[in-house]
């Protein structure tokens, strides 16, 4: 199974979809007019503004509750165990090409948010959109095949990136933690593990999107913090070595012999899975987050973009970086070609912190855990619905606590490659679209340059049954 999803993640990760990616981001960057060079600082000052209370909304939730429920999905274990597999597989270069990859999703995402607000419809409990909805809206029903086959990613992806390889992490990080303080794993406390988490994401996931959101902007600011001030704890003693690690960041972008000694020879490798991890971190260009964004109560969809734009930031640029110098200055030996995932955080903080670490980093773990499978249920929830109706969504929260306990008990070589592979496959239709929407887009940001608008009624979309003229599977 292993040999076949590693040579699908080959075909799937391949030059074309890499220059895919890339491509369509410096195209909307310069379409666009770099928004996320230009609009960033007007973005960090919204961002701080909605840090402040603020009244209830009647039909969807706030800018900041779908900006948390955004980053519930994005800022997970793949900031944690997937940057360190990522400098394991492809030296401490494939950080500079997460930047790269970063820097083009900020637009990216900026694009999908502002076009989820735009096209998004009136369901029966608030706003409900995505990237299916941007394309039967903007592109028409010729584009019905298209979102279908984007949906059905999205449900699988659901149950693999936003659920078995968040809990794998957990697994073998509680499992760490029991062995460095004289405990045996066994495969009972893992199902344990399984149980409990699960309870707690069913509670979320059968309580809807409102739920979701309300755990959401508690739980995503809490977590980010504690962990953000751990980095910064390891990074005040070993200061010295900081210099080193972003020199061997940019060294081994284009000669990783250099770095890795001759373990890891190929620039492309490193473009490769810094590129992958890179989206596997923030999601730009899977058009994911765009069903958070979609239900935002904003006056105009350029406002929600904006936000697109910070989530990439805080996740790529802001987290994973603050991982990767944390792993590239701890000193901790680095096993190049073996996917050491969270073992190799855990020493790179014990170094600072020691013992003590193992338990503040599964604590950490299991609750960004339980925020992206919350942000994933989410996701694969609305494209159930948009398959089968809107009856869809407690059959999938079913299943997904129930794969909750599936994943604790999961192969993680095998769940972290088809997590990959999926995320391949949803990017290609959603880059297709924003594409082809580029110039609705830059309508949309002229207009709001032009208007600056802070408050005011709703932007509306369509009404839900507009979109479902065509009978479910």
């Amino acid at each position: 199974m292993t040999k076949i999803l590693s040579w699908l993640n080959a075909i799937v990760w391949g030059a074309p979809a890499l220059l895919l990616i890339i491509g369509v981001g410096l195209y909307l960057s310069f379409q666009l007019g770099f928004p996320q060079i230009t609009l960033l600082p007007r973005a960090l000052r919204d961002f701080g503004s909605k840090l402040r209370p603020r009244k209830k909304e009647r039909e969807g939730t706030s800018s900041f509750q779908a900006l948390c429920t955004a980053l519930a999905a994005t800022v997970g274990t793949g900031n944690l165990v997937g940057v360190a597999g990522a400098i394991c597989l492809g030296g401490p270069g494939a950080i500079f090409w997460m930047w790269v990859c970063g820097l083009l999703g900020m637009v990216t995402k900026f694009a999908e948010a502002t076009l989820a607000v735009r096209y998004r419809v009136q369901g029966s409990r608030g706003f409900v959109g995505g990237p299916m909805y941007m394309m039967l809206g903007g592109l028409g029903s010729r584009s019905y095949p298209m979102a279908v086959c984007y949906c059905l990613f999205g449900v699988i992806a659901a149950f693999g990136v936003g659920n078995a390889t968040q809990i794998s992490a957990v697994v073998t990080s509680v499992n760490g933690m029991l062995s460095r303080f004289g405990g045996e794993p066994t495969g009972r406390t893992d199902l344990i593990l399984g149980i409990v988490l699960a309870a707690l994401v069913g509670i979320m996931l059968f309580g809807g999107a409102k739920r979701i959101g309300a755990a959401a902007e508690r739980l995503v600011p809490f977590v980010s913090v504690l962990y953000v001030g751990m980095c910064a704890g390891v990074l005040f003693f070993r200061a010295r070595e900081v210099p080193a690690a972003f020199c061997a960041i940019v060294e081994g972008a284009f000669s990783p012999r250099a770095v890795t000694g001759g373990m890891l020879g190929s620039s492309w490798q490193a473009l490769r899975i810094g590129c992958s991890r890179g989206i596997f971190t923030n999601e730009a260009g899977m058009g994911t987050a765009s069903i958070a964004h979609a239900s935002a109560e904003v006056s105009h969809p350029v406002q929600q973009g904006l936000m697109g734009i910070m989530e990439v930031f805080l996740d790529t640029m802001v987290i994973c970086t603050l991982t990767a110098l944390v792993i590239l200055s701890s000193g901790v030996p680095i096993p190049y070609g073996v996917d050491a995932g969270a073992s190799l955080t855990t020493d790179a903080f014990a170094c600072v912190y020691g013992d003590m670490a193992s338990v503040i980093l599964s604590v950490s773990l299991c609750c960004f855990a339980i925020a992206t499978i919350l942000g994933w249920g989410l996701y694969g929830a609305r494209c159930a619905e948009f398959l089968f109706g809107p009856k869809a969504w407690k059959y999938f929260a079913i299943a997904q606590t129930g794969a909750v306990i599936f994943g604790s008990v999961q192969n993680a070589a095998v769940v972290w490659q088809l997590a990959e592979t999926v995320n391949g496959l949803m990017a290609i239709p959603n880059l297709i679209t924003l594409g082809a929407l580029t110039p609705e887009l830059k309508r949309l940001v002229k207009e709001y340059k032009k208007s600056r608008k802070k408050d005011g009624p709703a932007v509306r979309g369509g009404t839900y049954a507009d979109f479902h003229q065509c009978q479910p599977l």
